[in-house]
């Protein structure tokens, strides 16, 4: 019998949507290992462990309400050697990995990082990790544990995690550390000049745009289809368009009824920010792009022969 610990995560006041994902992964995992879900909770509320349902038991250390590397990592590694469950979930997020790989050193499990779904069979639990922007995929036996997971977003269903109920809150006394380590701020997205969030039909453009003159091709596309302009991080990096526009892990989560994407290879982190889009629409000319995985529709051919086709459609 093996429980398994979730660590719950949050942002500027509210659980994260990765947190529901792995409490519904968890409760199926826990079953079949004959254990119990059990979520951490460091630095919350009392309406985030509320929120927690669908474990049968909440831990509870209290602390800054933000990420706190040395703080959280603490608290994470306390409740393990104290329960001792059999898999430790944690989000494959900025600040997930802050925190898994130092937990499996300090203890010595196995890891398993960029894990897209998790299975047990025949006494051990196997990890499907995605490696090289999700090209490939990876099949790890961990053994019958005790061992420790990255969850990438879309492991299971958020809402399937977000189950009424009302887990027993045990406190947990905040660790030491030695203070080398202090938040300073949250620094906050700047205003701008279109909220892609709030767009119902999005055209993405990705690094097979190939320069930036010709973001105007993709620029007349969605002036056309009454669409806003947005883009994966390569474009961001490179300086084309603004940081409000970029779509994925570091920029913004977005669900449009409809996602244009249009080269853009599809790697983990861009498709963690639009997989809930209503219907998502590839144009790709590498035909084992990752972006086909995640796509309803796809094509493999050369961007500007589509847009142009389209546009002269519309």
């Amino acid at each position: 019998m093996g429980d398994v610990l979730v660590m719950a995560e949050h942002l500027d006041g509210a659980l994260t949507e990765i947190t529901f994902e792995m409490l519904a992964q968890g409760k199926s995992l826990a079953g079949q290992l004959g254990g119990k879900l059990t979520a951490l909770l460091v630095g919350g509320t009392d309406g985030m462990a509320a929120q927690l349902g669908a474990a049968e038991r909440v831990y509870v250390v209290p602390g800054d309400a933000n990420f706190h590397p040395q703080a959280h990592g603490a608290a994470l590694r306390a409740a393990v050697q104290a329960h001792s469950p059999q898999l430790v979930m944690i989000g494959s997020t900025a600040t997930g990995m802050d925190l898994a790989g130092p937990l499996a050193s300090a203890l010595n499990l196995p890891l398993a990082a960029y894990c897209t779904a998790l299975a047990w069979e025949n006494g051990s639990l196997r990890a499907t990790a995605q490696l090289f922007g999700g090209k490939l995929e990876a099949i790890t036996d961990l053994g019958a544990g005790p061992c420790v997971v990255m969850a990438m977003s879309g492991i299971a269903s958020a809402e399937e995690g977000r189950q009424a109920g009302k887990p027993a809150l045990e406190p947990l006394a905040a660790p030491a550390t030695d203070g080398k380590v202090t938040f300073k701020r949250l620094i906050q997205p700047e205003q701008a000049d279109v909220d892609i969030t709030a767009k119902d039909v999005l055209v993405a453009i990705g690094r097979g745009i190939g320069k930036k003159e010709d973001i105007e091709v993709a620029q007349e596309l969605a002036d056309k289809l009454g669409a806003a302009l947005a883009a994966s991080r390569p474009i961001i990096d490179a300086g084309w368009l603004p940081k409000s526009r970029q779509v994925g892990k570091s920029g913004l989560k977005v669900k449009p009824k409809v996602y244009l994407a249009l080269g853009i290879s599809g790697a983990p982190e861009h498709i963690e920010g639009m997989k809930g889009a209503g219907t998502i629409i590839a144009v790709n000319s590498d035909q084992h792009a990752p972006i086909f995985a995640v796509a309803h529709y796809g094509m493999v051919a050369d961007l500007f022969d589509v847009c142009e086709e389209l546009m002269e459609l519309l």
